[in-house]
Formats: C-alpha cells, sequence, structure tokens
C-alpha cells in the first residue's frame, strides 16, 4: 500500500470506527432505557455463560495439564466446578440473580463512593481549592451512604444513568464520525 493509500484509509477506518461504536451504545442506551430489567437479566445471562465457560476452562487445565502438581490441578478442578455449579445455579434463578447482582453492584459503589469522599478529605492539604474538595467529599459520602442503605433503587439509578450515558455518548460518537477527517 502507497503511503497516500494508507493516509486515506486511516481516517475512514476511525471514521467507520466511531460510527459502528456509536450506533452501537444508541442500540444498547434505547435497550436498558426501553427494557431495564430485561436488558439486566441479559446482563446477567452473559455473566453466568461466562462463568459456566471460565469453569469448563479451569476443569480442564486441572484435568489436562500434566506438568502441574497435584495440588494445582486439584484447585483447578475445584474452582472450575464452583464456576459451573455458580453459572447454573445463576441460569435457573436468572431473575433472583439479577436482583442480588443489582444489590451487590449498589452496595460496591456505596462503599467506593464513601471511601471516595474520605480519601479526597485526607488529601484536602494538597487540594487547590479547598472548598470544591469539601463539597465533592461530602457529596460522595452522603451518596455512597444512600447507596448501602438502598442499594437496588441505587443501582436502578445508575442502570439508568448508564442507559442515557450510553445513548448521548452514541449519538457524539455518530457525528464525530460524519466529521472525523474533514
Amino acid at each position: 500500500m502507497s503511503e497516500p493509500s494508507i493516509a486515506k484509509a486511516a481516517p475512514n477506518g476511525i471514521r467507520t470506527a466511531l460510527g459502528v461504536g456509536g450506533v452501537l451504545s444508541v442500540i444498547l442506551g434505547i435497550l436498558i432505557l426501553v427494557w431495564p430489567g430485561k436488558t439486566a437479566m441479559v446482563v446477567t445471562a452473559l455473566i453466568a455463560i461466562y462463568a459456566i465457560a471460565a469453569g469448563l476452562v479451569y476443569a480442564g487445565l486441572g484435568i489436562f495439564t500434566a506438568n502441574r502438581g497435584g495440588w494445582s490441578r486439584l484447585g483447578h478442578i475445584l474452582l472450575g466446578v464452583v464456576f459451573v455449579i455458580a453459572g447454573i445455579v445463576a441460569f435457573a434463578n436468572l431473575g433472583a440473580t439479577t436482583v442480588w447482582l443489582a444489590a451487590f453492584v449498589g452496595i460496591l459503589v456505596g462503599i467506593m463512593w464513601i471511601v471516595e469522599g474520605v480519601v479526597a478529605l485526607s488529601t484536602l492539604d494538597l487540594a487547590p481549592s479547598r472548598g470544591w474538595t469539601i463539597f465533592f467529599s461530602i457529596i460522595s459520602i452522603i451518596a455512597g451512604v444512600t447507596l448501602l442503605f438502598s442499594p437496588i433503587w441505587g443501582a436502578v439509578i445508575l442502570w439508568w444513568l448508564l442507559g442515557i450515558g450510553a445513548v448521548v455518548f452514541g449519538i457524539i460518537n455518530i457525528v464525530r464520525a460524519f466529521s472525523f477527517g474533514k
């Protein structure tokens, strides 16, 4: 390929990637906003499929890897069995697993926001703006505590924000695809 055709192909490739990524993001965002529960269940099903596949890989490593020690092989087999069982249980109770996963994510984000607020307060002497740092810390800690007391509600709000963000960023990437390289 000559130098000018490479220079011409690069913007077209980037434009295509931005456009396709933007369209997929808009579709995902719309699915989350129109069918939030069903979309969450699909995500949970994908996680369950991953667990089963990973479990089979771990079990396969334990069974078919002859150069490892006995405990390593046994550990891989047991880990594989646990992953497969977790995936099967998730599929058998997809609705309950989805709710549990939402609560887990809500609690996890709540803890992270509290820690983030405390860490921001601990670096107050390094902050260029003490007022904004204190404001950020208070909001972060309040949001984290709120999520801890109502993790499902918080997860639903976060899911909606993800859907809205996916639509907005998807549209922006589609616009960027049409204007890239001009």
